[in-house]
């Protein structure tokens, strides 16, 4: 399916885009990947990194808060992911001006430029569980983000293009997540591993698995959808127990603009969700057009169905987070 064709990705330089790129030259052929983002650094970087597939590979200075920029940028291309966005939660608390002006308003300028786009056939975008039930200005931004794409697909008309969403947590490793945190502390001779919340849960997803997960709803999405992977949960204690055993784990106190849990799939979705082998996906409450129709091939959930890091009938052992802690690769 990407054989031959041209990707762009937003804010590319960042863990996913690297991620991506890699995945997809080293399983397909496509024709062109354009990296659009406006770190100029962290595309040397990136180039220099990727530097035997340079001949695929393309360097766009842009930012999606210009909707011009972002117009001529898809240019040729069949399919865009979104991933570019202020993600710190305590940076968008601080400056929620620039929060609304790159995840929204950079959302909405990403949605015209490929409606406007004569080549543009699916967008992507990727979404978090801070969107879901949020409790800080990042998850309220990406919600808009996320009701904005969905929208979008009774903008297309007669055009063939479609706009789905790929919804997934922290990933295993990720700059400014807990294994990174805690790595660095053992790193500095630390014997003791502080809890923010004894019951606190988060899933276990790798960039991998991420990626996966988009390519799926390239693939499958036919205006929309959400995707969301099954995956395995696990405690923040035990990972704490798995990365220095017998350690002291104080417990202290939840920060701000944190959940004790990853919610995916709320209550209120299970109306329109389907359970499939190994993904959910929560179809659109509203829909405007025949192709937007449920794949019949999963199982439509129970109402009052919810799926989050707390409820997951999936869970990590101590000894299973350790062994997948030896594939985990920590963000720089």
């Amino acid at each position: 399916m990407l054989n031959n064709k041209t990707i762009l990705v937003t804010g590319g330089t960042g863990s996913f885009g690297k991620c991506f790129t890699k995945y997809v030259l080293e399983h397909y052929q496509p024709r062109k990947i354009i990296i659009y983002s406006r770190d100029e650094f962290k595309q040397w970087m990136m180039a220099t990194e990727f530097k035997q597939y340079e001949d695929r590979l393309r360097f766009f200075i842009g930012d999606v808060r210009d909707l011009e920029r972002m117009k001529r940028a898809l240019v040729g291309v069949d399919y865009v992911i979104h991933a570019a966005a202020m993600k710190q939660v305590p940076a968008c608390e601080y400056n929620p001006n620039e929060a609304i002006k790159t995840n929204i308003t950079g959302a909405q300028n990403v949605i015209e430029a490929a409606l406007d786009s004569d080549s543009v056939r699916k967008v992507v975008a990727l979404s978090t569980d801070k969107a879901v039930n949020p409790v800080n200005l990042y998850g309220g931004t990406k919600l808009v983000s996320d009701k904005l794409f969905i929208a979008a697909n009774a903008y297309a008309g007669t055009k063939d293009i479609n706009f789905s969403i790929v919804r997934y947590g922290n990933v295993a490793g990720s700059r400014g997540s807990v294994i990174p945190f805690f790595n660095s502390i053992i790193q500095n001779g630390g014997r003791e591993l502080p809890i923010t919340d004894y019951r606190m849960t988060r899933f276990w997803i790798s960039l991998t698995q991420g990626v996966e997960l988009v390519i799926k709803a390239l693939k499958e999405a036919t205006g929309g959808e959400t995707f969301i992977s099954k995956i395995p949960s696990f405690y923040v204690k035990d990972l704490a127990e798995a990365m220095l055993p017998g350690c002291a784990k104080p417990e202290v106190g939840i920060r701000e603009g944190e959940k004790l849990h990853e919610i995916m799939v709320t209550v209120e979705d299970s109306m329109t969700t389907y359970e499939y082998d190994k993904h959910f996906i929560v179809y659109p409450q509203m829909v405007w057009n025949n192709k937007q129709k449920p794949d019949l091939s999963g199982k439509k959930v129970k109402e009052g169905f919810s799926y989050s890091s707390e409820n997951n009938g999936e869970w990590l052992s101590v000894e299973e987070i350790r062994e997948l802690l030896h594939r985990v690769e920590l963000e720089k």
